[in-house]
Parts: C-alpha cells; structure tokens; sequence
C-alpha cells in the first residue's frame, strides 16, 4: 500500500460522508482529490485503529472493524470518527452501539439535527425498537410540514422488511390520527394494516385516501391488491369483495383512460373474479398500446387459452418466444398446450419436448409421455421419462412417479408393481416411492407387503397422516383387525383433522365397527367439504343400513353422474342395486 494512498484512505475514513464501501474499495476512492482535503494530524494509535478497521472490511472482518471504530471514536470524541464508528457498527448489526455513538456525535457542534434523526430512525428499525420510534418520527414530520406525503410515503415503504407488523401498525395509527385529512397517511395506515392482516380496516383507509386525492393511482393499486391477496374466499365471496374495486377502478379510468398501471390491475382483478372475458378486453386495450410487452402479452394468450380461443393463444404464445421473455419454458408448454386442446396432438408434442428445464419441464415430459401413450406407444413414453435427464434426486423420483402413474392409468398393475419395486430396491428409504410402492402391492392384494412398506415410511416420517391412513382404511375396508384400523385413522385423523379422504376412512371404520349414525355424521362431513364419488358411496352404504334407501339412490345417482367410472362407486351400485 503506497504513502499516498494510505493517506488518501485514512482522510476518505475520516469523512464524514464516507460509505463502508467507498473506503474499503480502493478503485471508489480518488487518492489525489482526498490529498488536496486538509486533515488533522493522527497520533500513531489513531492510525493503527483506522488501518485496522479499514483493512478488517476489506477482509470481511467486520465484527473487528467495528471495534476498532468504536474504541477510536469514543476516545478521541472526533466528529468524523464517531459518524465512521456508527456506520461500520450498524454494519455489523451492532445496534445499541451505533445508536450510543449516536447520541454523542449528536451533541457536537455543527451537526444537522435532521441527518441525526434520520439516522436514528434508521437504526432504531434495523435494531426492531418499535417503541422508541414514535419521538423521532414525530419529531421528523413536524420539522418537515412541506415533506409530510414524501415522509408517510416512505413509512408504507419499510413494512415488507419489519417482522412485528403488529407493532409497526400500531404505531402507524398513532401517527396517523395527527393527520387525519392526510391522503398519504391514511394510505400508509392502510397498508400497514394490510400487512398486519386487519383487511377491513385497510380497505376502509384506501377508500378514505382515495375519497381525498381522487385523482392519486396508489389508492385504487392497493385496493385491487387486496383482492388478489385474498386466499379464503369462495368464488362468489370473492366476486362480492371485487365488485366494488371494479366499479372503482372503472371509474378511474373512465376519466383517465391512459392510466396503464390502473387498467393492469382492473384486469388482474377481473381474472381472480372469474370474469375472463372481460380481463381480456382490458388485456386486449393494453395490448394495443404495447404489443411487445411481454408482461401484457403472457397473461392475454392466457386468457386467450382459458377462452378456447386457439388461434390467438397460439399467435401470442409463438410471439412470446420471440421477444426477451424471462420464462421462455412456460410459453412453450402452454403452446403445446394449446396445440393438445385444439386437437394437434403431434404438434403438441413436439413443443412439450421442447420445454428446456425449469418449473414446467416435468409436466411437459409428463404430457409428451400421456400423448405418446394415447397414440398406443407405452414403450415410447416410458423411454422418454427414463431418458429424460433429471437434475437433481427429487426430480429423479418425480419421472419414475409419473412413470408409475403412466402404468397404474393403463391398467398394468403387476408391470407398475414390479416397476416400482424395482425402483425402491436402489432407494430403500425413499418417501415417496414407499407410498407409490406400498398402494401398488394393495393393488395386487400384497396386504403384508404393503402394510411393512406403510410402516417403514411411518418410522421414517411419524407425522405422514397419509401413511397411517392408507394403512387404516385398507385394514377397515377388508374388515381386518378394526381396532387398529380404527387408531391409526384416528392419529391420521389428528394430524390432518379437515383432509376429506381422512374423514371418509374414519367414518368407514366406523361403519364397519357397527356405529352407523356415527359414521353417517363423519361421512356428510366429509362430502360437504369434497363431493367425491368414493365417499359418496360409502355415505350412501351407511343410508342404506339405517333404511334410508332413497336418500342413498339420489346420493348415488348424482355421484354416478358425474363419475360414471369409479370403480368404488360401480361396486356399491352392483352391491345393493344388482
């Protein structure tokens, strides 16, 4: 290291405006320029402590540089060192340190009193102290009555990053009720209460902020967030909740018609309301404007596919492949796709074997196996997913389970069962292929095989619930050993209390045990959660026994409308409707 640049970095290390990598970078430091910058002579202590700090940054030692900083600033009390201390120290998340130098170079002279509340602000969020943030905020906005938007702005910024969005809410709407015509406080509150997950309260201030800058996208942007985040709602709760939003957002761009941003997101709502012609129509006006936005082009051939419209799904898909788009992989699958719904199977394929890598290159080689399979050409599918190159073991697994289900489909069982043995031989304690393996030897009638396949994979994962299930109700439904049956559909039971398939084993062994109302009760809980064929004809085995022979013909009847082919469901009919 050459004298001048030394000096040059001991004066760069001493400014206060200094940033951790500008003085531990030598190409952002400018050797020349720092020398002509007076500076105050340093004892050799001194010198040693700004050499050691800055080469311990260099070398990612950071813990040492902040040390060597902190010691040198509190016992020199230099303005430049205490502003270099606090920087390397909130660097090395050592919080309560930067805020304690803070304080002392907060009481010299010549200090700008809005950089130090920033900086506390700053630390006091890095270091998660919620409950002193209040004074200094407070202090901020009313130093600044011409920035108080910018500033409530930038407090709806920090949330994504803040783990007690609890906290942060609760002071947001302490801070809020000072401004209470304040559009961009009753945004921030709002978006702090959607973090939080008060929904109601954040649609609320959203309508508020929106009612007092009409005019102002954020409001109406955030609002149709709230209805895309929104995961429990049925479809027509759903619909309901967006309703409002739509007519807001129609609105809005009834007297701005080029507000892109907000016509985006009218069409992102319309899809999670499941009023697909309509999001096309929006998408179909932004298209226009920006037919080589591939952010726009996506979600119109999508829409496009959705519609059975082929023609057009396949022009933007093959438009999409021609443009940078980040995911080439998800154009070409759903242009084959496409090419499989409008009846071009050949072509379907070709595009499927296309799908390099990546979060579709699975289900295409799925595809392109079932179409080869529906061409008559088992042998040509199961060559395809052997030769298929796997990237890691999990996606190995993954194309010898879709194998399986290529052969378990096509009714080659005893070839799927031996496929599969074969498959666990060289991975003995492999999850999955324990399961698979398991329901395929229950399909032969391999009971014991099965059930030592089922208790390894409990051993293995003691919280599978469909392990002690699959286990369960194969016992149940041969008749077999009922009070075990029985408690190991109850732990799978307790496991996943709400799983229909779980339900309708239990209320099955209940059946069997002879507590028929009991099992009626479970089973109807089942079935009101998922209308499967399989539950409905055990529900309807148990109407039967309690007498109530009509309920369970209409209970079979519309089952068997809609699943003509359940193999559970034909054996019931045969049993009691011969």
């Amino acid at each position: 290291m050459s004298h001048k640049f030394l000096s040059a970095l001991l004066f760069a290390a001493l400014c206060g405006g200094a940033s951790v990598h500008a003085a531990t970078d030598p190409a952002t430091t400018d050797p020349e320029a720092a020398m002509k910058e007076p500076a105050r002579p340093l004892d050799a202590r001194s010198v040693y402590q700004v050499l050691l700090g800055e080469i311990a940054l260099q070398r990612g030692q950071i813990g040492i540089a902040a040390f060597a900083w902190q010691d040198l600033a509190r016992r020199t009390g230099d303005a430049r060192a205490l502003q270099r201390a606090i920087e390397v120290s909130a660097a090395a998340q050592q919080y309560d340190a930067a805020l304690e130098l803070l304080t002392q170079w907060a009481k010299l002279d010549g200090n700008d009193a809005a950089e130090v509340r920033r900086l506390k602000i700053s630390l006091l969020l890095a270091a998660r102290r919620v409950s002193e943030l209040e004074t200094p905020i407070l202090e901020m906005l009313a130093a600044s009555p011409d920035s108080l938007a910018d500033n409530f702005l930038g407090l709806s910024r920090l949330f994504p990053q803040f783990a007690d969005k609890k906290a942060m809410y609760a002071l947001i709407a302490r801070l809020a009720e000072r401004y209470p015509d304040l559009a961009e406080a009753r945004y921030t509150l709002a978006i702090a209460a959607s973090a939080s997950g008060r929904r109601d309260i954040a649609q609320a201030e959203l309508n508020r902020a929106q009612s007092l800058r009409p005019e102002w996208e954020a409001p109406l942007l955030a609002l149709g967030d709230l209805i895309l985040q929104e995961k429990s709602a049925s479809a027509d709760d759903l619909a309901g909740l967006a309703a409002p939003v739509i007519t807001r957002l129609e609105a809005f761009l009834t007297r701005h018609p080029d507000a892109r941003e907000v016509r985006l997101q009218l069409a992102r709502v319309l899809i999670a309301a499941q009023q697909y012609p309509l999001a096309r129509r929006e998408f179909d006006r932004l298209l226009a404007q920006n037919p080589d936005n591939s952010a726009i082009l996506y979600p119109v051939a999508m829409l496009s596919l959705q519609e059975k419209d082929y023609d057009a799904a396949r022009k933007h898909f093959a438009r999409l492949l021609e443009l940078p788009f980040p995911d080439p992989g998800a154009a070409r699958f759903f242009l084959a796709r496409t090419e499989e719904e409008a009846g071009n199977s050949q072509k379907a394929l070709e595009y499927y074997l296309q799908v390099p890598g990546g979060a579709h290159y699975l289900s295409a080689r799925q595809r392109a196996a079932m179409t080869l399979v529906a061409q008559g050409n088992m042998l040509a599918a199961r060559a395809l997913l052997q030769s298929s190159g796997a990237r890691d073991a999990a996606e190995k697994t993954a194309l010898l389970l879709i194998e399986a289900q290529l052969l378990r489909e096509a009714g080659l069982h005893a070839e799927n069962l031996e496929f599969l043995r074969a498959a666990l031989k060289s991975q003995p304690e492999n999850r999955e292929l324990l399961y698979e393996t398991a329901m395929a030897a229950e399909k032969e009638g391999h009971l014991a095989e099965m059930e030592t396949h089922l208790k390894v994979l409990i051993r293995l994962q003691p919280d599978n619930a469909h392990a002690y299930n699959a286990l369960g109700y194969s016992l149940a439904d041969r008749n077999l050993r009922l009070p075990e049956a029985y408690d190991l559909i109850m732990k799978a039971s307790v496991l996943a209390p709400q799983d229909p398939y779980i339900m309708d084993s239990l209320g099955w062994v209940l059946y069997r045990q002879g507590q028929h109302q009991q099992a009626l009760t479970t089973l109807e809980a089942a079935y009101n959660i998922k209308a499967d064929p399989e539950i409905a004809a055990h529900m309807g085995e148990v109407l039967w026994q309690l007498g109530k022979q009509e309920d369970a013909r209409i209970l079979w009847q519309k089952a068997a409308a809609s699943a003509p082919d359940n193999a559970t469901l034909k054996a019931t009919l045969e049993k009691f409707q011969p």
